[in-house]
């Protein structure tokens, strides 16, 4: 059996190398590489994918997540509400522009940001709320955008690790995520589905007032100007990378359909054993898996990680450290976020790519339930 990878980005290109070289080719001959066809046209392939109005792809995901919400123009001191289980770079970001973070509790089965904690943590101040589409799971946007709707604030949506999911609403219509708020943002950081030969990431907005605003800084990236504290001095996306991003957007389709399949082995092999919750989806395509993330006992999980690595199995704790230990929230302590601190101590992500075997999945699920179950491994 091969050794077993977090992620085979080797194997993916192997599948795309005609046509990955052939645009890298052009790419390098034209004479337009700091700025050139490939961004545009790869803004045009993204306004189509998820059917918007305006995209407006960066330089990195870091940048795109500052210019969505410097496309908003929020009040400096404003309040903006995050998913108290994720990453902390939304309320860094937030912070960078003078805004202030506010933290929200998680569902403890889709790990994203609910309804109820975004209504209670609403105050005079808050103008809009940041919804983490975790893992590549969708989170409740039906619910989510009623209460938007009922306080006036405006949806961001991070797609970082869910680029292709779709949400379908009451009545069967579905939306792809990073469609459904005011303004999105993902990344092409390396190891994702769609990644580039390096980094890269994407604006989204399904608003024609906002999609103008991205269109003028595509055209103009010389004179950007951007309110409170933003500094993206450097976020046009190179037109080698767009180049790239453009082959591997059209087989996104393909790659999910592959990696939820990878997901479906993963849950029938470990459907009964005990004390592992599995990821939910909310409906076909609704989680496109960016991660297979397994919930354990709190006094397991690290445990469960050692012993894998004992048989040459990795696996990743994602947010081991509580955004409440790294940005203030009104006073609120641990005990205002359950879920989202059992979370820290519970999560594992298990390896998931499309190069994964059957037989390498197999290895994988005997050796969770032999650390979580020996009587029944």
């Amino acid at each position: 059996m091969e050794d077993i990878k977090m992620s085979n980005r080797k194997a993916l290109y192997a599948k795309l190398k005609p046509e990955l070289d052939q645009a890298f080719l052009a790419a390098m001959g034209s004479a337009d590489l700091p700025d050139g066809p490939d961004v545009i046209a790869l803004a045009q392939q993204l306004e189509e994918f998820l059917q918007v109005p305006g995209a407006l792809p960066c330089a990195h995901g870091a940048e795109a997540m500052q210019l969505a919400l410097a496309a908003l123009d929020l009040p400096a001191g404003a309040e903006v509400i995050v998913p108290a289980f994720g990453g902390h770079a939304a309320a860094a970001a937030l912070a960078q522009l003078g805004l202030r973070p506010v933290l929200a509790d998680v569902h403890p089965q889709t790990f994203t940001i609910t309804p109820d904690a975004v209504a209670a943590a609403v105050s005079e101040k808050t103008v809009a709320v940041v919804v983490v589409h975790l893992f590549g799971q969708c989170a409740a946007m039906a619910a989510l955008l009623q209460v938007a709707a009922n306080h006036n604030l405006l949806v961001v949506e991070d797609v970082t690790q869910a680029l292709g999911a779709t949400y379908t609403f009451t009545g069967g219509s579905t939306q792809y995520a990073g469609a459904m708020g005011a303004v999105a943002y993902t990344s092409f950081f390396p190891a994702k589905p769609n990644d580039p030969a390096d980094e890269g990431g994407a604006v989204f907005t399904s608003k024609p007032e906002i999609a103008s605003r991205l269109n003028e800084w595509l055209q103009n990236n010389n004179s950007l100007s951007l309110p409170h504290a933003a500094a993206c001095t450097d976020w046009r996306l190179p037109n080698l990378q767009a180049a790239m991003v453009r082959v591997k957007l059209k087989y996104l389709p393909e790659l999910l359909e592959a990696r939820q399949q990878v997901a479906a082995r993963y849950t029938r092999l470990l459907a009964t054993v005990p004390d592992c919750q599995l990821p939910t989806a909310a409906g076909p395509g609704a989680h496109v898996f960016q991660h297979y993330s397994i919930r354990v006992p709190t006094a397991l999980r690290n445990g469960l990680q050692a012993h894998l690595q004992e048989h040459f199995i990795p696996s990743m704790i994602y947010y081991p450290e509580p955004q409440l230990r790294q940005h203030a929230s009104a006073g609120k302590g641990q005990d205002d976020f359950p879920e989202a601190e059992r979370l820290h101590q519970g999560v594992l992500s298990l390896a998931l790519h499309t190069e994964l075997t059957e037989e390498q999945q197999a290895y994988i699920c005997h050796h969770i339930a032999t650390f979580l179950a020996p009587e029944h491994a």
